[in-house]
C-alpha cells in the first residue's frame, strides 16, 4: 500500500506551527509496514487543496489529511474531498445530535457554523472524536482511501491509533499489534546501538523515537489473529527488557510522573519536593497525574539561597558548599521530608543558565532523595542547553532517580 500525508493549514506555511502530525504519522506509518512517498503541504484555499488531492489520487492507495476540519470559513478538508470525488456533503442527522449534545454538556448553544462539523459525502464513514468537536472522515472509492483528521495533534493522535489504525488492518496484510517500551537515562542513538539486530527484524519490527520525556521503542508485529500477534511482540519485547533492564520504565502512554505515582500509591507513601533551577516544574509535573493528591504532600520553590536557608538548608552549610552542590541537595530533600512529613523527600539544585553560578557551569545539577532507609543521589543531563531544556531534562532525571529509588534499582548511599 502506498501512502501520502497531506498537512492542511496557511500557519504551517508561515511557519508559525510546526508539521509534528506528519512527523508522528510517518513513524507510524512505517511501523505499520505502509510505504509513504509524499509529505505535502498546503494552505487554506480549496482550489489548492483539491489540485493536491488530485495529484495525491493519480500516485497513492492511501491519503492521510490533517487539519482543515473545523467550523470556520478556512477550514476546507471536507469541501476540498467532495470537490475531488464529485459527491455532495449532506449533515448526518447523529452526527448534528452527538455535536450538539457535546455542546449541551458545556452549556454552550453551538454556532450554527459547527454544523459542517456533522457532514458526510456518501463514500465516508464518520471516525470518532470524543476529545474534540470534529469527527474525521474515512472515505474509500475506486480503490483509494482517505483519511481525513483533525489538525489538533491530540485529537489526531487518538483518532489515528483508536479509530483509523484498527480500519487498516485489512488493508496490510494481517492484524497489527503495537507496544511501545519507554526508556529513561539513554540516547537514542545509544538505544539503537544496543537493539543490534532486532533494529533489523521485519516482522515484529523494532523502531526507535526520541520523545521529550524518554526514548521510546515501539515493537509491531503483523499476524492473522490477534493473539499471534500479541505473541511475536512478546518474544521480542522479552528480549528487548534483557538489554535496557531497569532503563525501562513504562509501556505504551506511562510516563515517569505516573509511574512514580502508582509506586508510591500502591506502598501507601507520600512524597514532598524543594525545587530551585526548576522553579516548580517538578511538583507540577508530578500533579499531571489525576489522583497524585493520594500521595504527593506538596513542595518548595527554594530558588534564593536565603529561602533554602529559611527552610531548614543550614546556614553554614551553604556558605561551606554553596547553593549548587551534591551537599546542599541532600539537605534540600531531608529539610522539606521533615517539614512536609512525607515519607520521601526530594531535593533539586542546579545552574539553569545562562551564566556559571558559584564557579559550576551551566547544566550542574545535583538531586538527592531522602526515605525511610536512606538516601540516594544523582546529577542532571550535565550538559548546555536553552533554559527550559536544563529544566525539562531536571525533572525527567529526578523522576527517573525516584522510580529507580522505589523499585530498589539503585544504591543508597
Amino acid at each position: 500500500m502506498r501512502a501520502e500525508i497531506l498537512s492542511c493549514g496557511t500557519e504551517l506555511l508561515l511557519g508559525h506551527i510546526t508539521d509534528t502530525n506528519a512527523t508522528y504519522l510517518a513513524q507510524s506509518l512505517a511501523a505499520l509496514g505502509i510505504d509513504l512517498y509524499f509529505v505535502s503541504q498546503v494552505g487554506d484555499n480549496q482550489g489548492r487543496i483539491v489540485e493536491t488531492l488530485q495529484r495525491a489520487w493519480t500516485r497513492s492507495d492511501l491519503i492521510i489529511m490533517t487539519g482543515g476540519l473545523g467550523p470556520t470559513e478556512d477550514d476546507l478538508a471536507r469541501e476540498s474531498i467532495s470537490a475531488l470525488l464529485g459527491e455532495k456533503m449532506q449533515v448526518d442527522p447523529v452526527l448534528e445530535a452527538d455535536l450538539r449534545a457535546m455542546f449541551g454538556k458545556l452549556s454552550i448553544t453551538m454556532p450554527e457554523r459547527n454544523i459542517k462539523q456533522a457532514t458526510l459525502i456518501p463514500s465516508a464513514r464518520s471516525l470518532s472524536n470524543p476529545v474534540g468537536t470534529a469527527p474525521g472522515w474515512w472515505v474509500e472509492k475506486d480503490g483509494h482511501i482517505i483519511i481525513a483528521m483533525p489538525g489538533v495533534p491530540r485529537e489526531m493522535y487518538r483518532m489515528w491509533e483508536q479509530e483509523a489504525i484498527p480500519r487498516l488492518s485489512p488493508y496490510t496484510g494481517g492484524l497489527i499489534f503495537t507496544r511501545i517500551l519507554r526508556v529513561s537515562g539513554l540516547g537514542e542513538s545509544a538505544v539503537e546501538e544496543r537493539l543490534g539486530e532486532l533494529i533489523h527484524h521485519t516482522n515484529p519490527t523494532a523502531a526507535t523515537y526520541a520523545k521529550n520525556d524518554a526514548v521510546d521503542v515501539r515493537v509491531t508485529a503483523k499476524a492473522p489473529t490477534r493473539e499471534e500477534a500479541e505473541m511475536l511482540v512478546a518474544e521480542m519485547e522479552e528480549q528487548i527488557r534483557r538489554i535496557f533492564v531497569h532503563h525501562i520504565f513504562g509501556v505504551d502512554r506511562e510516563t515517569l510522573q505516573s509511574v512514580v505515582g502508582k509506586l508510591l500509591k500502591e506502598r501507601g507513601q507520600t512524597l514532598a519536593v524543594m525545587e530551585s533551577l526548576t522553579g516548580g516544574l517538578l511538583a507540577s509535573t508530578i500533579t499531571d497525574v489525576a489522583g497524585s493528591s493520594a500521595y504527593f504532600v506538596g513542595g518548595l520553590v527554594s530558588y534564593s539561597t536565603e529561602m533554602k536557608a529559611q527552610m531548614g538548608v543550614p546556614r553554614e552549610l551553604l556558605e561551606q558548599h554553596g547553593a549548587v552542590s551534591e551537599q546542599t541537595a541532600r539537605a534540600m530533600a531531608q529539610a522539606v521530608r521533615k517539614l512536609l512529613g512525607a515519607d520521601y523527600g526530594v531535593g533539586l539544585t542546579g545552574v539553569a543558565g545562562p551564566d556559571q553560578q558559584e564557579g559550576k557551569p551551566v547544566g550542574t545539577v545535583y538531586i538527592a532523595i531522602e526515605g525511610p532507609t536512606g538516601v540516594v543521589t544523582g546529577k542532571g543531563p550535565g550538559w548546555r542547553a536553552s533554559r527550559d531544556d536544563q529544566k525539562r531534562l531536571s525533572v525527567q532525571a529526578t523522576l527517573n532517580l525516584l522510580r529507580r529509588y522505589l523499585e530498589g534499582t539503585i544504591k543508597e548511599s
